[in-house]
């Protein structure tokens, strides 16, 4: 009832609508109304009351709150069931527990703040209190588990698009981190539950430094982490960047599951920025420079050294600087 209250004042704008129309539409008294509006004033939502007029909202709280995220969301399947929290260890942890439970594709996990997410290799990920996005998508795929590493790459393709969006240029470091002169805007984690020769479940987390400051991140990582603000230079609305997100990881989706994964490679090499560079690699044993060529069909960086075209499965990959 709450959620449909709140669409209503949406919809109308600027406008103002009698309390009594909304009783009448959704066929319950002007009293229940009036104890929704409390409950979304108390939500954060700037509502105003005119003893004439009626209600209108003037100003959404900044929070990923399900209804504000969806109002607009065009999806069919991604962020159609989202499941919010103010405060949660691991959006990736929750998203899988509910996976096991038997939630549908396209649930979304997303929280105000992480206290212990982490990146890849176990890397901590700095998830601070509505300054980002810290979201987990839950993916029920019918292609073979070995094609999952991949997702990473349809999640950061994703956020590109999101982000052109916006006026916002984006740069791929392979395999997921997106990047902006130089520092870190974005980490993606994908984990997969899955038998010999089936998925069961796919899940991808994705932290995006909204509207962090400089000076709000941490010293061990200020030198080379940053936001979407700074790089805009203003504030971005995060429920609407997040609507854009999740519509392009659909789109995106759909695509892969209709025609595979060419064409999402094809996008990837579009923004990515490892490509023709000269590159160090930590790879799991073994660690070597050269110049990164492109990526094979299952994802792998391909880098040419003295010794021959090395497949870079996993590791760390640097750009080194040119001379």
């Amino acid at each position: 009832m709450r959620s449909k209250i709140l669409a209503m004042l949406q919809n109308a704008g600027s406008e103002y609508i009698s309390g009594e129309e909304i009783a009448n539409r959704l066929g319950v008294s002007r009293t229940a109304v009036w104890k929704h509006i409390r409950e979304l004033r108390e939500a954060g939502y700037d509502i105003r009351s005119h003893s004439r007029s009626g209600y209108m909202l003037r100003e959404a709280p900044d929070l990923l709150l399900p209804d504000e995220v969806r109002h607009g969301l065009k999806t069919k399947s991604i962020g159609q069931n989202i499941v919010y929290y103010d405060d949660i260890p691991s959006t990736n942890t929750e998203a899988k527990r509910l996976a096991a439970e038997g939630a549908p594709e396209g649930t979304v996990v997303v929280s105000e703040a992480q206290s212990t997410g982490r990146g890849r290799m176990e890397r901590k990920f700095f998830s601070p209190k509505g300054k980002g996005i810290w979201f987990s998508v839950l993916l029920r795929p019918d292609f073979l588990p070995q094609e999952a590493p991949k997702c990473t790459l349809l999640a950061a393709v994703a956020v590109a698009k999101a982000m052109e969006q916006f006026g916002l240029q984006a740069g791929i470091k392979w395999p997921n981190d997106i990047l902006y002169d130089g520092r870190k805007l974005v980490g993606i984690l994908t984990e997969m539950h899955a038998e010999m020769d089936r998925i069961n479940y796919v899940v991808i987390g994705t932290g995006i430094n909204v509207n962090i400051q400089s000076e709000e991140f941490p010293s061990e990582i200020r030198d080379c982490a940053t936001s979407l603000a700074i790089m805009k230079g203003e504030k971005i609305p995060r429920a609407a960047f997040f609507r854009a997100v999740l519509q392009a990881l659909e789109e995106l989706y759909t695509v892969v599951k209709e025609q595979g994964f060419a064409p999402l490679m094809d996008e990837w090499r579009h923004y990515t920025i490892t490509l023709g560079q000269e590159v160090n690699v930590l790879g799991i044993n073994e660690t070597f420079s050269g110049k990164a060529l492109d990526i094979d069909a299952d994802g792998a960086l391909l880098v040419e050294t003295a010794q021959g075209v090395h497949r870079v499965v996993a590791g760390d990959v640097s750009i080194r600087p040119r001379k």
